[in-house]
């Protein structure tokens, strides 16, 4: 399965958390998009107090490269 498109225009934390709960309503299982809606929450609540703009994207890439990975497995 192709990642979602509009993927290169997530720009922001905001932007990133929609598109990843978007990937997780594509997933084929109920208790598989569960779980990983359940990582999408808690991931964002880990690095809700990051500052850093440059670590932020280097978040929001990693973030779309492993959603692309979960989508094409």
């Amino acid at each position: 399965m192709a990642p979602l498109p509009n993927a290169e225009f997530v720009q922001n934390s905001v932007q990133l958390y929609r598109y990843l709960l978007r990937c997780c309503r594509h997933l084929p299982e109920e208790e598989i998009r569960q779980h990983y809606r359940h990582a999408v929450r808690q991931s964002f609540k880990v690095h809700a107090d990051e500052d850093d703009p440059e670590r932020i994207q280097q978040i929001i890439k990693r973030a779309i490269e492993d959603a692309d990975w979960v989508m094409n497995k």
